[in-house]
């Protein structure tokens, strides 16, 4: 490890609460997929006023997907895009129905002299935005510092510069929206300094931002899918590959668990920039990652998972492809993956009330399946520790792999990362998705503290 790197350490969100039902409805409005299988939350198409001068005023009407929730006494389960008997109980989903998924925050440096704002490292987006002394003071009033919500504030850096003319503005599916200008500032990643890079600072926060943890998010995927107008801005990663001499343009990620406690490592998580963490290879038992090559067409880091496996018996998931996410937290697959694995496990079924699949929290180690997803040519070991996402109530548990919905490609969120040492390189504008399998430790399946 080059004496210029160190780790940036990941911290568990001090607001965080496991909630299956909430984590899935989050994943739902950030990736705009509808759901196969009955429950209270839908998308559907509503028609709303775009206008000349902003929503509503004096322009046309026009289609829009939305995130919407009913009440389960008022309509009969469907996968249609309306429900057939809606009722009057539907409508937006509130705020407090969708958490921010951020249950890992790392500590940044801002500006000159350095201000410590607390950001979900997200490989799904490519956004770096943060709260702001731009916000209304209504907004600011709700900051709450003991949630690491941590307002940056320009006029107290001497490196700051605006950048005129330059926007942006995040919209998910639930209507939830955070927007704001754009500066430039240092960013110092665990004493790895960025010059010049862009900094969204936010303006607006809907309620759903506002509730949430954390002083906002640094985007890791790639710049094709960053939001800032009219030009889109450099990403931290493409930025340090750009200004700086680095052994290895690749970033890692190690998303340890409560659960991993009594572990040799304590659970202890973090990233790295530049490098790849060689006491890490070794406590894995690994000299070298296994590689998976990665489609960014999409702006993703989205590789090839062909099969997977439940206790030994391969399931074929001809051109699957997955999107590597450590903003998200559940395991996204198709409905025959996800039926198969509860098929495994005694006891469990699907729970529209939840919109998931639950399992009996008395289930011991030796009745959860084992279960291995492709990734590239190689399969990866689910932790039969992590299958346990949330208490479901009434002695059940809300399952972390759950049904990607309509979409035609899975999620591999943290429940998966869990499993592995995750390396993520650019490979000289060839990227690749490196990995190696992380020795399980001792194993506690309850589900994790509400």
């Amino acid at each position: 490890m080059s004496s210029s790197f160190q780790r940036v350490a990941i911290s568990l969100s001090p607001k965080y609460k496991h909630n299956g039902s909430k984590s899935y409805v989050y994943a739902m409005a950030k990736y705009g997929f509808n759901t196969t299988k009955p429950g209270p939350y839908y998308r559907t198409s509503v028609f709303a006023a775009q206008g000349k001068f902003g929503p509503g005023i004096g322009g046309r009407m026009h289609r829009r997907q939305a995130l919407r929730k009913r009440a389960l006494e008022s309509a009969t389960p469907t996968t249609s895009d309306t429900p057939t008997d809606a009722t009057a109980t539907d409508g937006e989903v509130p705020a407090e129905d969708i958490q921010n998924d951020s249950l890992y925050l790392c500590e940044v440096g801002i500006g000159s002299p350095a201000q410590n704002l607390y950001l979900d490292f997200d490989t799904g987006s490519s956004d770096l935005w943060v709260w702001s002394t731009e916000l209304p003071a209504n907004v600011l009033s709700q900051a709450n510092t003991a949630n690491q919500q941590v307002p940056f504030d320009p006029t107290k850096s001497s490196t700051y510069e605006a950048v005129s003319g330059s926007t942006w503005k995040i919209s998910y599916g639930d209507s939830s929206t955070a927007s704001g200008d754009v500066g430039t500032d240092v960013l110092d990643l665990g004493g790895l300094k960025v010059e010049t890079q862009a900094i969204e600072l936010a303006k607006t926060l809907s309620a759903q931002f506002v509730q949430g943890n954390g002083s906002g998010l640094l985007g890791l995927a790639f710049g094709t899918i960053n939001t800032v107008t009219p030009t889109p801005v450099k990403t931290p990663v493409e930025n340090l590959i750009a200004q700086k001499d680095i052994s290895q343009q690749v970033f890692t990620a190690y998303l340890g668990s409560w659960r991993d406690a009594d572990d040799s490592d304590k659970g202890k998580s973090f990233y790295t920039f530049g490098y790849i963490d060689q006491d890490t290879m070794k406590a894995a038992g690994a000299t070298e990652p296994n590689y998976a090559d990665v489609d960014s067409s999409q702006g993703f880091w989205q590789i090839p998972s062909t099969s997977a496996t439940i206790n030994g018996t391969t399931i074929t998931r001809s051109n699957n492809t997955s999107i590597m996410d450590t903003g998200t937290t559940l395991c996204l697959v198709d409905d025959t993956l996800v039926d198969a694995v509860y098929k495994a496990i005694p006891g469990a079924k699907y729970d529209s009330s939840n919109q998931g699949y639950i399992y009996p929290s008395s289930t011991s180690v030796d009745d959860l399946p084992q279960i291995t997803l492709a990734i590239g040519d190689q399969q990866v070991a689910f932790q039969k520790e992590d299958l346990g996402f949330a208490d479901a109530g009434n002695g059940m548990i809300y399952g972390s792999i759950q049904s990607r919905g309509d979409m035609d490609m899975d999620i591999y969120g943290d429940a998966v990362l869990k499993a592995i040492y995750a390396i993520f390189d650019m490979n000289n504008g060839s990227p690749r998705f490196g990995w190696v399998q992380r020795k399980e430790g001792s194993q506690n399946i309850s589900a994790p503290p509400s």
